[in-house]
């Protein structure tokens, strides 16, 4: 009889052993997740952030509105002036440097902070916290280094 009580015990021990780290595996795997997405400027986190956001592709098509976006991610801090090379080089490459860009809605749209996609999509930077603005203009400048 103790014998047939311990053999019960340790397989009630172990059932609740078990149920313990099946419980504490996907609270685990979400503080992780979180990790990730808050990670201190991890590409990985960034990149997680950034999916969420719905953030439209950028082509060749919407050169301009990037380069609208450049301009108003440096005005407002979020790049350093190095990204206005970039802005500038990418004018020249479409032929609207040299002051062209100021009449080109692309351009206008952009500089209010509303990137327009290839894909037809269109994403306000308004609308986010400033940590997340860091990350989707290194986005648009990343996009618009591939585009000159």
């Amino acid at each position: 009889m103790a014998r047939h009580l311990l053999r019960s015990c340790t397989i009630a021990l172990a059932a609740l052993t078990a149920l313990s780290a099946q419980a504490a595996s996907p609270l685990d795997r979400l503080k992780s997740a979180a990790g990730e997405q808050l990670g201190a400027g991890s590409s990985s986190g960034a990149a997680g952030m950034l999916g969420g956001l719905g953030l439209p592709s950028i082509g060749g098509g919407t050169a301009s509105n990037a380069a609208g976006v450049l301009q108003y991610c440096i005005e407002r801090k979020y790049l350093a002036g190095g990204a206005a090379g970039i802005k500038d080089k990418l004018l020249g490459k479409i032929g609207l440097g040299g002051g062209k860009e100021t009449q080109d809605k692309g351009y206008q749209s952009g500089l209010s902070g509303i990137l327009s996609g290839s894909d037809g999509k269109s994403f306000d930077m308004g609308k986010i916290q400033d940590q997340l603005k860091d990350k989707a203009c290194e986005y648009v400048l990343d996009n618009a280094k591939s585009l000159i």
